[in-house]
Formats: C-alpha cells, structure tokens, sequence
C-alpha cells in the first residue's frame, strides 16, 4: 500500500455501525479487487473507497448524530474488541445500535473495575493526500530551526565577545540585528583604536565610543588625529565616565577643557597616558592630582608645555604612584621636586630620560633627601632604601660620577638601570652600584667612552648580579675588546642579548659566545626527558636564546660570523656517566676497581634547544637571516648547506683578490671556461663524443665526459 497512513482508532468516530461484525470477531484486510473491472463493480468499488475515508469527513460539514449516513453506519472498517484486563467484556460490546445513533452520557464500563488508560490503536488508511501532508509538515518543521535566532541576547553577545574589534566593526553591516549587538556596550569594555586608527573615520569612532558610554574601562586612541573636532572630542568626553585607563598619546587635537573635563569626569583613573600632547600644562597635572587619587601610572613625556612643578603637585597628591615617565621634561634641577621624589619612596620606575636639567646635586636629594645623617663606620647616609626597580637616566649629560654613585646599597631591588648617553662617567661610578645591587638584570652603557675593559673583567664578572643578568648594551664604547668581553661571556651565562656595535672585539668573542649557547641549550635538552624514537617531543624546534649585534665591528671577519651559523645547526652532545671497569696489572695481588668516567653520546634530540641571532655586516646580513630562518624552520640540511656555499664563496672572493696575482687567475678561469663553451657550442653540444675529440676549429684535446656529467 504506497499511499497508507497510520491514523488511530479515535479519528473513525465514536460509535459502532450496524452493518459491523460482532466484537469477538476479527476484521482482516480488505480483499483485493482485480484492477481491470467495468461498470457497476468499479463504480461500488469508488463508492466504497469514499466512504471509508476519513479526509471527507472533515472536509465535511459534520452530520447530525441520529443521521443514518452517519460515518459510523457507512464505514467498513472496525476496530477488534479488546479484552477487559479483569477477563470482562471489552467495552465496546455494551453499545447497542441505538447508542450509535444515538451515544450515551452513562459509563461505559463495569463498575468497579479499575480504569487504565490504552494507547490509542491505529489502522491503515489508503489516503495519498494526508501522507503528502505528514511529510510536508515534517520538512517545514526542519527549515524553521533558526540556532543563532534562539539563542538568548546574553549568548550573542558573548559568541561576539571572542571577535577583533575591527571585525566587530566590519559585521555591524549584515543587518540591523548584528548592527545593534555589535555596537552593544558590553563589547566594547576595552576599546583599543590604534590597531586601525587609519581607516576609521571620527564619526565612527565617536559613535562607538558614544554607544558603548560608560561599559568602557579600557580607552586608547593612540595616534587618532582624526578626533579634530571640538564637539566630537567633547562628545567622547561626556560619554566615557567609567574609565580606568586612558592613553591619549599622539591626540595631538585635544583641546584643554575637553581633556580638563574627561579627567574629571573618570575618578576611577588608573593609568594615563598623554605622551606629546600640546594641551597639557601645570594647570592639567593639578586637574589630575585633585580629581585622580588613585592613579598609578603616569607618562607626561615630550610635553614641552609644563614642567617639574606639575610633577611635583601629582607627587604630593597621588600616594599609589608607581611609575612615573617624564622625559625631556625642564625643571629637574629643583631641590623641592626632588625632595618631594624623595619623601613618596613609593616609585618603582622612575623614567628621567633626556632631562637635561638634572644635577648631581638634585639626584642626590632624589636618593637620600637633604641633609642626611651619616653613619660614622661606614660613611652611608642612614636613610630607608628606595623602592626603584628601574632607572632611566640616559642622556642626562650634566650628571657626573658623583651623582650616580650615590645609587650604591640605596637601591637593592634594582633590576634595570640605563645610563646611555652620560658621556662623563667612567668606571669608578659603576664600581659600587654593580657590587650591591644583585638583581640587576638589565644594563645599558651605550656611547660611554670612559668605560675601560677591567670594568667587566674584574667587577662585572665578579658582581651578585652576574648570574642574572639578561641584557647589556656597550654599543659605542670603543675602548672595550676581547680582555673585557671575553670573561663575560664565561661568566654570565643567562645573557639573552648583548648589542656591541662599534667597539673593537674580535671573532674569539663570537666564538665564545657560541660556546656559552651551545652549552646551555646542552642543559636545556638534557632537563628534558630522554625521547623515544617516534616521540613528538624529539621535534621540538629551536628558539632564539641570544641576541647580538656586531656590526660596525672592524676586526669582526667572515670567519666568526660562519662560527656562529655552524654552531646554531649544531645538536649538543649530552654527557652521561657510565661505569667502567680497569683491571691494573701493576702488582700481582691488585684488585678490580671501578672509576666513573663522564662519556659524551649523541643524544636522541633532533634540534638544538637554542640559537644565536646575529646582526652583522650588512653585505652578510641576508645570508646570515635566511640561515637562521632555516634552523628556526628546522631544515638543518638546507641550512648547512646554505653555510657550505657560502663559505666557498667568501673563501674564493678572498684568493681572488682585487689585483694581483689573485686578479690574473681569476681572468685565467674565465677564458678557459669560456674556451670550454666555445667548444661545446662548435660541435653541437655533444661534449660526450668520445675519449680524446679533437674539435672541428683544432681546439686542443680535451677530457671526455660522460652523459652523465652533461647531465650534471
């Protein structure tokens, strides 16, 4: 039957015909008809199809209930009786042919017998048209599920809240529904602008600003200029009053009461920054001190419009005050700001870089105050030390040796000093800060001429900080070479970059600093479980552990530069001890002993742990860089290949020579190549022809070559 549905009992009317069987009888299947019948058969066989279906009854108005044509008189289909579970009879048998016509309100069933719900029966009705409903109910159901659609509001925006922000801008397009939850506030809690600061225009950035008002905790429009308008700056102003970080740097267009009110209105300010803005005066560090107590970071550099006095107000004012940034600020050489530097003590990073102003005296009064009490024993000033981590006072060029050695044993949290530029210090200023400072991890003592060797050789090397120390810069220093540099690199094994640009080491520096490399990436593998042969962490591919930059370095040569690209396609040999057994045959009666030897075995790792990053010459610099890309890359073939080649290349440019000798041979291979080419072209290119070919032009007898050599 192609066109049934299952249809249950409760469709086929609520009563029983009279032309139906009795109940203990069981109606079968309809018999089957021959398909080819005329006349009256196939007209009662239409008949009797229309009337037992269902379809037309509800197509139907529907027929009184004492109708003889009732659908339950015409229908030839009837339900099986039951049995009651009780052993009585079903219920069905207890209607009569009147309570057909005509249905009862009294019960149905015995009483007392307990009442249990059936699941509804079904029967097979031919019905093509209902079962083409069923399915097209089903299919439409399957295209009305909508995933994104029902989900809640709080979901969306959290699915978006894992998007750029400049994505959030491009799908704000789709539709007014995207458009709505894209420029919802939550999103927008941290607003970072100078990822795409270019190609945002101002009113689209003021109304994202504007939309997101107050969620925003987070501002940074480094380097919008295009917030040049009074009015879309002020907008942006009144609209973010919740904000607990703002970095205004390069706003170049911000006028003065626009910035007066946006500080105002955000208590709450963390950190600040307003690098090189023009609308930044000492009335504006006022603002700041009196409306942001709990400010902690502040960057007021290259403002040329204020000076030390708007410092020293945000000093008194702020006591969370921990990293304060002003450089090529005028007015340092104050006794009272520095004095007020001196009383906060709460400064971990203090940025001076530039402040032409700064004196030995006003340094001093930053690091032990005024009038300090000395101890007798040890000529220190009996002062608490100061909190600074880090120190900036490169080209402060009127500091001497006097003001910087007051840093000794008042700075023992010191972690990064920079004193590049000073040009007037020499080695007895650092002497004393290297000795009591031991977690000094970064230094720079760039363009310093009166630093000499034996400050690195006998202080540095010898100081608490020299196994922590991580960075150190002598670029410019001319008078250091290998006697000051080489221990350095023996000692100070945790350097991560050393930049000696312009100073006089030689290739042994090089070399020594890939020992040191190779030797930690030696530990590096040898802390990490031994690997099997088809275990991943055998392919682990290397990182860079040091930087160096050597360019501008006369006596640096090709050959320490190749040093370096050997030693980084390199996998170190780790030690293991073993026992072995030697029997002395000295004495008659002399015994077995055993003595632990440490033997070097190739270990199962597949890449060095750590490399060298070198910046050179600039006519190496593009092999040098694609060297390293291929260890990084872990092609150590191709990479070794590469050092081969060009080795060869700087070897043969050397014998060559300019002039000379040098010059002569090289022309020499030239015309004997080229008398080769010659040769191969006059005989049509079968340089193959056999042992001894004399040429067709009486060229001299060459050697023969195979097909293979062609080839080749």
């Amino acid at each position: 039957m192609a066109d049934s549905a299952i249809l249950p009992s409760s469709r086929l009317g609520s009563g029983v015909s009279e032309g139906m069987p009795p109940d203990n009888e069981v109606v079968g299947p309809l018999p089957e008809t021959d398909t080819k019948k005329k006349g009256r058969e196939r007209l009662l066989q239409g008949l009797q199809r229309i009337s037992s279906s269902p379809s037309l009854a509800r197509l139907s108005r529907p027929r009184s209930a004492s109708s003889p044509y009732s659908m339950g008189s015409l229908s030839y289909a009837s339900l099986s009786s039951v049995p009651s579970p009780l052993g009585q009879p079903s219920a069905s048998s207890y209607y009569s042919q009147t309570s057909c016509a005509n249905p009862s309100s009294a019960p149905t069933s015995i009483p007392g017998s307990p009442t249990t719900e059936e699941p509804p029966e079904y029967i097979c009705v031919n019905d093509s048209h209902l079962s083409s409903k069923v399915k097209l109910a089903g299919k439409l159901k399957a295209k009305e599920i909508n995933l994104w659609k029902d989900l809640p509001h709080e979901l969306k925006i959290h699915v978006l809240s894992f998007l750029p922000q400049k994505e959030l801008v491009r799908i704000s397009r789709v539709s007014k529904e995207f458009h709505n939850m894209c420029f919802d506030g939550q999103l927008w809690a941290r607003l970072d602008a100078s990822e795409f600061y270019q190609k945002i225009p101002a009113e689209a950035l003021a109304k994202i600003v504007l939309s997101a008002g107050s969620f925003v905790r987070d501002l940074n429009l480094r380097g919008c200029v295009q917030v040049e308008h009074y009015k879309k700056a002020e907008k942006i102003a009144q609209a973010c009053n919740n904000l607990q970080r703002a970095t205004l740097e390069g706003c170049r267009n911000f006028q003065r009461p626009t910035l007066h009110s946006l500080i105002r209105a955000n208590p709450r300010l963390v950190h600040l920054n307003l690098t090189g803005l023009p609308a930044v005066t000492n009335v504006t560090c006022k603002v700041i001190a009196k409306s942001c107590p709990q400010l902690e970071y502040l960057d007021v550099s290259w403002c040329k419009q204020m000076d030390s006095t708007g410092v020293r107000f945000i000093i008194n004012d702020c006591p969370n005050l921990k990293d304060l940034r002003v450089r090529e600020i005028e007015g340092f050489n104050d006794p009272i700001v520095a004095e007020a530097i001196f009383r906060t003590n709460n400064l971990e990073r203090l940025i001076l870089a530039g402040c032409e102003d700064l004196t030995d005296s006003a340094l001093q009064i930053m690091l032990r105050g005024q009038h300090p009490e000395i101890d007798v024993l040890t000529g220190l000033p009996v002062v608490p030390p100061r909190k600074l981590r880090h120190l900036d006072l490169s080209c402060c060029n009127r500091l001497t040796n006097n003001g910087v050695k007051a840093l000794a044993h008042l700075v023992p949290n010191l972690e990064g000093l920079q004193l590049s530029g000073v040009t007037r210090l020499t080695d007895a200023a650092l002497e004393p800060i290297l000795a009591t400072t031991p977690r000094l991890t970064h230094l720079e003592l760039e363009d310093i001429q009166g630093l000499t060797n034996a400050l690195f050789s006998q202080h540095l090397v010898k100081a608490p900080c020299a196994p922590v120390l991580e960075h150190l810069s002598v670029s410019g220093c001319e008078r250091l070479g290998d006697s000051g540099l080489l221990p350095l690199f023996r000692n100070c094994t945790n350097l991560r970059s050393v930049y000696m640009d312009n100073t006089r080491i030689s290739d042994l520096v090089l070399a020594e600093a890939a020992a040191m490399v190779t030797a930690r990436s030696a530990r590096i593998l040898q802390s990490r479980p031994q690997p099997t042969s088809n275990d991943s962490s055998s392919h682990i591919l290397p990182v860079v552990g040091l930087r160096l930059e050597v360019y501008d370095c006369p006596l640096i040569t090709w050959t320490g530069v190749r040093e370096i690209m050997s030693r980084n396609t390199e996998v170190p040999r780790l030690p293991k001890k073993q026992t072995t057994k030697d029997d002395s045959n000295t004495n008659s009666d002399a015994t077995n002993c055993s003595a632990e030897q440490p033997t070097v075995q190739p270990c199962n790792h597949s890449y060095p742990a750590e490399i060298i990053s070198l910046k050179c010459f600039y006519g190496w610099q593009m092999t040098v860089d694609e060297h390293t890309k291929r260890v990084l890359d872990g092609k150590l073939m191709a990479a070794r290949r590469l050092e081969r080649l060009w080795a060869n290349y700087m070897q043969a440019n050397e014998e060559a020579g300019i002039d000379g000798s040098g010059a002569r041979r090289r022309r020499r291979r030239v015309r004997a190549a080229q008398q080769v080419h010659d040769q191969d072209a006059g005989d049509g290119g079968n340089g193959a022809g056999g042992v001894g070919n004399e040429t067709g032009d009486g060229g001299p007898r060459r050697r023969a070559r195979t097909t293979a050599c062609i080839v080749m």
